[in-house]
This record gives C-alpha cells, sequence and structure tokens, in this order.
C-alpha cells in the first residue's frame, strides 16, 4: 500500500512571514490536497534566541487570511504526533542524538569558540578556508582524539561540548523532484553541530528527526535549503530511516530592473509595496512594516498571483479557484529559475477579484468608509454608485476616490480642463443645458441621455461641445463614470445646481 502524502510547513517564529515562505506554505498545501494528504505546521523555534514574541501568532493568522488551512499543527487541538513546537519536544531529540553516538555516526567536540577561531585565522593565513571535517577532525578538541575515559570526564565535570555529524568521504548523488539529479562531493562538507550541551538540537537534527516521527513524505522547502539536502539525506541513512522525497522552490526574486537577487523587505520598502502577508508592529522598535490585508488586497488575488510565481499550469488561464489550482498543481511544472516579483501583476489579480466579489459585499464594505467622511445615503442610492464605479477599482480603498463627487459637490475645476473646454458660447449652452435637466420627466440614465442629445442635434452643437461641460460640473475634472449615469444618480435638483455653479464659476 502507498504510504499517504504528508507534507509540512515549519517556519521559525523570528519576525514576520515573508510571502516567499508564504508561498511555500501554498505550494505544500496544494500538492498535499491534489493527492489526498495532510499538511502540517510546525513550528521550529529550536533558536531560542532569535525567538521574536508574537512572530507565531502572526505566521498562523496570516495563513488562516490566505485560507491554506493545515490539518495538524500548532494552534490546532491535539493531533497524532503533538506537541509540534520544538521547543516543547526537547526531550526527544537528546535521544537521537545519543542515537547517532551509539552507532558512530556522531562524535563529541568540546572546541571552544576561541579555539575554532584561531583556527579559522590560521587556515586564513594560508590562503585557506577552515571546514571542521575529515581532513582535521582527529586534530581538533574532540571524541577522535580524545580517549573515551577523557570523554566521560569532561561530560561528567559539565565541560561544554556539542554533538557533530560524522560526514563521510564520497561522491553522493541525490534526486530533486524539481532540480532533477544532484552530484554532491561530501568531502566538502563540514561535520554539522547537531546538539548543544544546553539541551537543545540545531535545525538540522530536530528538522530530521520531526520530519520522520511525523511521517512526512514530501519536503517542499525554499531553494535556500538545497546546500543541506547532502547532509539531510545522509543523516535520514546514519538513522536507517528511508528520506522523503525533497523539491526546492525556485527563489522570488527582486522586481525586473532591480537584479537578480532575493526580493528582500528592502526592495519593498524602495518601491512602496508589501513583503508580507500582513501588517507587523517591530515589538522592540514598533516599526510598522506594510502588509497585503491592509493595503486593500484580496487574500484570493494574493494567493493567485502567488501560486502562479514560479509554477506554469501550461494553460492560458490566469485566474483560479483554489479548487482549480489543487486539480492542476504538480512540482514537475515548478520552474527551475528564481521568479520576478510583478507589483503591477498582483495589483491586476486584485483588480480582477474585485470585480467578481457580490456588489452586496462591497457596498457592506464600502458603506463604514463613507460614514466615516460624514455622508448620510441610502443603502440602494450606494448600491448604485458601486454598481458604476466598481470596474475601474482595484482596491477596496479606491472606491471613496471614485466615487467622492456623488457625495461632495465640486467646489473649483480642473485648471487645465476648464481653460480648454470653457468656450465664449459655453455659459449660454450650460444655461440652456439647465433648462433640459429642469425639465426631465423621467430621470433614468437611458431617459436623460435621449434628451440630453436632442438638445445637442436641435442646437446644431456637437458632443465635444457639450459632455465636457456636463462632466466637469458633476465631477470637477474629465474622469469617472457615464454621465447620464451620474445624473440620475445625483438627480435633478443637485445636477442643476452644479451646473450653475460652473456657469458662475469665474474664469481666468
Amino acid at each position: 500500500m502507498t504510504k499517504s502524502v504528508r507534507v509540512r510547513f515549519a517556519p521559525s517564529p523570528t519576525g514576520p512571514l515573508h510571502i516567499g515562505g508564504l508561498r511555500t506554505a501554498l505550494f505544500n498545501y496544494l500538492f498535499a490536497k491534489k493527492h489526498g494528504g495532510d499538511f502540517l505546521l510546525r513550528i521550529e523555534d529550536t533558536d531560542q534566541v532569535r525567538y521574536v514574541e508574537g512572530a507565531e501568532a502572526y505566521i498562523m493568522e496570516a495563513l488562516q487570511w490566505c485560507g491554506i488551512t493545515y490539518d495538524e499543527g500548532v494552534g490546532k487541538e491535539g493531533g497524532p504526533h503533538a506537541p509540534y513546537r520544538q521547543s516543547e519536544r526537547k526531550a526527544i531529540y537528546a535521544e537521537y542524538a545519543q542515537l547517532l553516538l551509539d552507532k558512530g555516526e556522531a562524535y563529541y567536540a568540546f572546541d571552544t569558540a576561541e579555539e575554532l577561531d584561531a583556527q579559522r585565522k590560521d587556515y586564513e593565513a594560508r590562503g585557506e578556508t577552515f571546514i571542521y571535517n575529515w581532513h582535521n577532525r582527529e586534530k581538533l578538541n574532540n571524541s577522535f582524539s580524545l580517549s573515551p575515559e577523557e570523554v566521560k570526564k569532561r561530560i561528567a565535570e559539565g565541560v561544554p561540548y556539542v554533538v557533530r555529524f560524522k560526514m563521510p568521504q564520497e561522491t553522493l548523488t541525490l534526486h530533486d523532484l524539481i532540480r532533477g539529479e544532484v552530484v554532491v562531493d561530501t568531502k566538502l562538507l563540514d561535520d554539522k553541530v547537531l546538539f548543544k550541551s544546553d539541551g537543545m538540537p540545531t535545525y538540522h537534527l530536530a528538522n530530521i528527526v520531526d520530519d520522520h516521527l511525523m511521517e512526512i513524505t514530501h519536503v517542499i522547502r525554499g531553494e535556500e535549503w538545497l546546500p543541506s539536502m547532502a547532509l539531510h539525506v545522509l543523516m535520514y541513512r546514519a538513522f536507517g530511516w528511508q528520506a522523503p522525497q525533497f523539491a526546492h522552490l525556485p527563489l522570488i526574486l527582486k522586481p525586473a530592473g532591480m537584479g537578480n537577487g532575493k526580493l528582500s523587505k528592502r526592495d519593498g520598502d524602495k518601491m512602496g509595496f508589501p513583503v508580507f502577508p500582513l501588517e507587523w508592529v517591530d515589538p522592540i522598535t514598533k516599526n510598522i512594516s506594510k502588509g497585503y490585508r491592509e493595503g486593500g488586497y484580496l487574500p484570493e488575488a494574493l494567493v493567485n498571483f502567488l501560486a502562479l510565481l514560479g509554477w506554469n499550469p501550461g494553460v492560458e488561464q490566469e485566474l483560479f479557484s483554489v479548487e482549480e489550482l489543487i486539480a492542476l498543481f504538480d512540482l514537475e511544472k515548478v520552474n527551475k529559475a528564481g521568479a520576478h516579483f510583478d507589483i503591477e501583476k498582483i495589483k491586476w489579480f486584485n483588480h480582477q477579484y474585485l470585480q467578481k466579489i457580490p456588489v452586496t459585499t462591497l457596498v457592506e464594505d464600502f458603506a463604514p468608509i463613507v460614514a466615516e467622511k460624514g455622508v448620510k445615503i441610502s443603502k440602494d442610492k450606494l448600491t448604485e454608485i458601486v454598481s458604476l464605479i466598481r470596474e475601474r477599482a482595484t482596491f477596496l480603498t479606491d472606491l471613496w476616490d471614485l466615487a467622492h463627487f456623488f457625495f461632495e459637490a465640486p467646489t473649483q475645476y480642473d485648471a487645465k480642463a476648464l481653460k480648454k473646454q470653457w468656450k465664449d458660447n459655453s455659459a449660454e449652452i450650460v444655461t440652456q443645458l439647465i433648462t433640459v435637466i429642469e425639465s426631465l420627466t423621467d430621470l433614468t440614465a437611458h431617459h436623460i441621455e435621449a434628451q440630453i442629445k436632442d438638445f445637442i442635434g436641435q442646437q446644431n452643437l456637437g458632443l465635444g461641445q457639450v459632455m465636457p461641460l456636463i462632466r466637469l460640473a458633476l465631477v470637477g475634472e474629465m474622469k469617472g463614470p457615464d454621465v447620464f449615469s451620474i445624473i440620475a444618480i445625483l438627480g435633478r435638483e443637485e445636477t442643476v445646481g452644479r451646473l450653475l455653479h460652473l456657469a458662475q464659476y469665474p474664469k481666468a
């Protein structure tokens, strides 16, 4: 029987979740659901020095906002492999570190920081790089150079030590589900520290032990972990366990034109876009980092955008529901090369998704914004306005800028437009328009359009002589939705008042 697919997202709570990490979580989620498997959330907080208060809660809230739900993990009651927070699993790691020691796959090292620093400087003086491994381990301060009795004595006396992995000497051929065959010469790798004398494991030991105990079948993680793949595969072999399959996702790169480096918060600050899903307030400095949620982005738009950042489903379609993403997702279609972040593309996605939201929902979201401005308006009238302007909106916050003239009559006009549009006969045209508006018996956009165009025809005028004047009077500038629809919403009295104000407005 084939083992059920089990994947995990295992972030460290050292700060806010970068959208690169969010994409990793998304790809794990899509892969699990595609194969009817389980998706786990594990918090890897073994590095207590870098732990940041609030980061763990932020990670869970970001996943929830994006609809990336997990089957087991931190924040969920119970679970067959609880606890899912590494700081609560300390006793487990000591047992497995001892197992590697007993099998001769690891060893005790008592080198002090000063001794290691001296070794590095000595190597540098000779133009070489210090690597702690097969070529020098027997000359350093560890259980290869010390007798078993001396090792036991030091441990009993509380002398600080670490447990290092004994890196073998071989050419290792690995397989990555995205990158294919990866060949590594292990003689160039160092003997990584797996366990510290303070009772805490390093990332490498905790990661391998937890993935094994939690029955992880596929490790889908960022490209930055590719150099650790050989060590992890060798550790599985040392334990006598079957290794999971590995897939290393391409980096999310800086926007085109800014180089090929990894997208950073500094890039976002420089170009004015977020690199975090939610707003983050640093608990120490109180500095605020922008978030997509607070910036007016919809979670569906962010998820759709991230799914296509480094993965190509092979179809022309660009807008996908989560169900469609799950059905199409395939690691073999994930690119090896990094993907440049494109802020204009995510804005496009947001615009598309905003248009899909029911108008009633938009009205409910927009109503508090209108109320904050001190405007009182019926729900029906607000629905008419939102229906008219929504196609121009990219963000919910755009709605006020697109609709403000419905609630506030312009008191002045775009100077350049007024100079261009106001002619010698404009005052007479506006006066006649007022008569037309006052005589309207039907205030539907269709009827208003018919009456005004009849007037234009009867007076032998051109549309270009009349329509810009109406738009200026109603909006204050040369933009906005259909003029006849604006009149229908504003009503006869308000429209006449705005035309009068334009006629009386001092012209340069």
